[in-house]
């Protein structure tokens, strides 16, 4: 049997409710598959830090470091929990360990579900067919406008002195001044770029079908940009096989609500993938749909994109598919870097009901228009779940 330590950090508000569900997910291929996880769930966040005074226990980062083969995240967040420097309470717990562990590329699939509708106008319709709405958009993880927070949080989670950029004054600007600095570097944009032309070549492989990588930036203003939109004409050249676009975010905005069909990979800097890839999360059905992995050289996290939806809190209404999603990234990935057939089966399988429980109807949440409860769509799941590995393993 195969085994894979897995560090839980259920995190604020809603987080616990959705990692309960993925644990229950976990817990039925643990008993009906070959695969194990050794399971430490980690208490933090900033509900944890208004109790404690601390973001999590000590030595928290260090065992997420080296003792973990993959982190699953609920939620981070919560009204009036702050640091006394203004920081939310609980960023060196997500950001900490973004930048702390390298984790360079965020990955958000946007696939829309067929019998999911699109909550416009505050009306429950289909806008977007199911078979247009199916791509990967790539996030830079570390750099750009939030690098200096993303330091300062791995610096804290380190338990190292935060060392703050000093800049005097800005010509031309009189009066209070705050600033934050963007810088894109050509080893975070090769990495990232190279990270996104290698997922195309994958999904080309799997599905048969060609792929493309899209560049979003705002090359034609900041020079940042600039570098990154060079880079990623280098590495399109070093990759003739993959067809290539790229647009400048503006536009880019209108394109991706207008006509999703045309996107595969899109790979975009750091803040301008945050937003892009929350208004994408449109097409799928909302942040409830929407799962990601962060992943770098060494370690990986998943998480659902939502937060922690504090006014939902205890009412266990909120929508478990993103984490379950989630879940399903982190088999399909440990099992592509370990190399594991079974995992990679679970992952399929986990896939399957998820895409089986819309195909056949199954029951929703309320941001999806249905009435179910948190429990009860991770438990249909769960059940889903368990009746294939049945019958996979019973009939291997």
């Amino acid at each position: 049997m195969t085994g894979y330590r897995l560090t839980v950090l259920a995190g604020d508000g809603t987080g616990p409710e959705v990692i309960a569900e993925a644990l229950r997910v976990i817990e039925v291929f643990q008993q009906n598959s070959p695969i194990s996880f050794e399971i430490t769930e980690i208490p933090c966040g900033g509900q944890y830090y208004l109790e404690t005074g601390e973001e999590w226990p000590e030595g928290s980062f260090e065992h997420c470091r080296d003792n973990s083969d993959a982190i699953l995240l609920g939620a981070i967040g919560w009204p009036d929990a702050r640091l006394p420097n203004g920081d939310m309470a609980g960023g060196q717990v997500i950001l900490g360990l973004r930048s702390g562990l390298k984790l360079y590329a965020n990955v958000r699939p946007i696939k829309l579900y067929p019998g999911v509708q699109h909550k416009v106008h505050g009306v429950h319709q289909q806008v977007w067919q199911p078979d247009m709405v199916d791509m990967v958009m790539i996030r830079e993880n570390t750099e750009g406008l939030y690098h200096s927070l993303l330091r300062r949080m791995e610096q804290k989670a380190k338990g190292e002195k935060d060392e703050p950029i000093v800049i005097e004054e800005f010509p031309g600007l009189e009066g209070e001044v705050e600033w934050d600095p963007r810088p894109i570097s050509r080893k975070g944009s090769e990495r990232v770029i190279n990270f996104a032309f290698d997922l195309a070549r994958h999904r080309q492989r799997k599905r048969g079908v060609s792929q493309s990588v899209t560049c979003v930036d705002k090359s034609n203003v900041t020079r940042g940009c600039r570098l990154f939109r060079e880079i990623f004409k280098e590495i399109s050249e070093q990759n003739p096989d993959i067809d290539t676009d790229a647009a400048y975010i503006d536009a880019f905005t209108m394109w991706l609500m207008r006509d999703p069909e045309d996107l595969d990979v899109v790979v975009l800097p750091n803040m301008f993938g945050d937003i892009a890839t929350d208004l994408a999360s449109v097409l799928q059905g909302g942040l409830g749909m929407a799962a990601s992995a962060n992943l770098g050289p060494k370690h990986m996290m998943f998480e659902p994109v939502h937060g922690s939806a504090p006014k939902y809190t205890g009412k266990n209404v909120v929508n478990p598919i993103a984490t379950l999603q989630s879940v399903q990234m982190m088999f399909e990935a440990l099992a592509y870097r370990k190399k594991d057939d079974n995992l990679d089966m679970c992952a399929d399988i986990l896939q399957q009901a998820i895409q089986q429980h819309f195909d056949e109807g199954g029951v929703i949440t309320y941001d999806l228009g249905g009435d179910a409860s948190t429990s009860e769509v991770g438990q249909a799941i769960a059940d889903r779940c368990e009746e294939m590995l049945r019958e996979r393993f019973t009939t291997a």
